[in-house]
């Protein structure tokens, strides 16, 4: 029986838009328009059907751009978009998106915060009530620093859906310093009640050039110890994983670094955890 397959976190992107502070000339591939033309054959060679398109911007404009592309694109499951969570407007804004079908969660760039402990603010409440009204989620793009603030929200907010991005991203590259840190980190977060998700992805980016399945190993492990594949859910990251890596490379190595897996923890992994997550 053929199962669908969902990447459950990839960007699109058109620089000429003006509002990507990160995204620079400086960074040479990266630096053009991505969109669902570029991804097709490459989902498509690895049998990758819909995706999750997770916001680049920290702008409500780009969100309304990436809910065009989904309403002209079938391959766009969803749309994770961006909201100023701790606005007076945020839960108005929240309920006027809720009305687009794609539009599935919001993700604030919490690793670009100044301020670690942003999530504590209780200016964000009014707006947390409205994603769960609204049947919305959370994505948290953390780095390990960010896990104690994390929890204190997590537990402030125990109906609110909440996927980590990219594993917390953690310090791949320098040959394991902080693993303990962050092994420690993950499982205090898998442990919540509510039953956090977490994204198999970013972790190629995290490594340094020329990372092999054996290296991410011990960190794909560990996820899989602390939240299970039902838990789990598989994202390629592109076009950002273009800077360490490329779709078929890291699919194959997520492939084969959970093929101890039985058939429906894998089917969980690469697509039904998302689809239940995001309600796709």
């Amino acid at each position: 029986m053929s199962v669908e397959s969902i990447d459950a976190h990839q960007h699109f992107w058109d620089p000429s838009r003006g509002d990507y502070g990160w995204l620079t000339p400086e960074l040479g591939g990266l630096y053009r328009e991505f969109g669902p033309d570029d991804l097709k054959p490459l989902r498509e060679a690895e049998n990758v059907s819909r995706t999750v398109v997770v916001q680049a911007a920290q702008t409500v404009d780009e969100t309304r751009y990436l809910l065009d592309l989904a309403r002209n694109d079938s391959s766009i499951a969803g749309v994770v978009g961006w909201v100023p969570l701790d606005a007076p407007n945020a839960a108005d804004l929240i309920d006027e998106l809720a009305r687009e079908p794609k539009f599935k969660a919001v993700r604030p760039m919490l690793q670009d915060l100044p301020d670690d402990r942003w999530i504590e603010n209780p200016a964000l409440a009014p707006a947390i009530h409205a994603l769960i009204k609204n049947n919305l989620a959370f994505d948290a793009l953390i780095f390990p620093r960010h896990v104690a603030s994390l929890k204190i929200f997590a537990k402030r907010f125990p109906d609110l859906r909440i996927v980590i991005d990219h594993g917390a991203k953690p310090q791949i590259k320098d040959g394991g310093a902080g693993w303990q840190i962050w092994a420690d980190g993950m499982a205090e977060l898998a442990a919540l009640p509510q039953g956090l998700r977490c994204k198999l992805s970013g972790l190629a980016t995290e490594a340094a050039p020329g990372w092999t399945t054996a290296i991410l190993k011990p960190y794909v492990d560990h996820l899989l110890k602390q939240f299970g594949p039902d838990r789990l859910m598989w994202g390629s990251d592109w076009p950002v994983l273009n800077l360490n890596g490329d779709y078929a490379q890291w699919h194959d190595a997520a492939r084969q670094l959970t093929s101890h897996l039985n058939a429906p923890q894998q089917q969980a992994l690469f697509g039904d955890t998302a689809k239940t997550f995001y309600r796709l």
